[in-house]
């Protein structure tokens, strides 16, 4: 069980961590909502313990196990999580804004 300092920390964390990378994504591609479309491959990689060619293998054994393991994280995680993909979000409306105002990054 986590404390409340550790969970505040993490969801900070997790929030700043995936703005930075999806802003410097969104800069070098040129696709302002990349880091959102790739945000939830990347939650599935931390949460699920299944290989990747697994998914492809065995698709529906993988599916059950991966939403069973969603189904069992705890409201920490979710929010961790959730704080993440708000950061990914929040990057790619930065971005947009930016280049509205007339910033052009690379």
């Amino acid at each position: 069980m986590l404390s409340l300092p550790v969970l505040l920390i993490s969801m900070l964390l997790f929030l700043v961590l995936f703005f930075g990378i999806g802003f410097l994504l969104n800069m070098l591609l040129r696709m302002s909502w990349i880091m959102a479309i790739v945000y939830p491959i990347v939650c599935i990689f931390i949460v699920d313990n299944v290989k990747f060619i697994e998914y492809f293998r065995s698709p529906s054994d993988s599916f059950a196990q991966l939403g069973d393991k969603m189904m069992s994280l705890a409201l920490a995680d979710l929010l961790i999580l959730s704080c993440g993909l708000i950061g990914a979000i929040l990057s790619g409306v930065i971005i947009k804004m930016l280049r509205k105002s007339g910033y052009q990054m690379f």
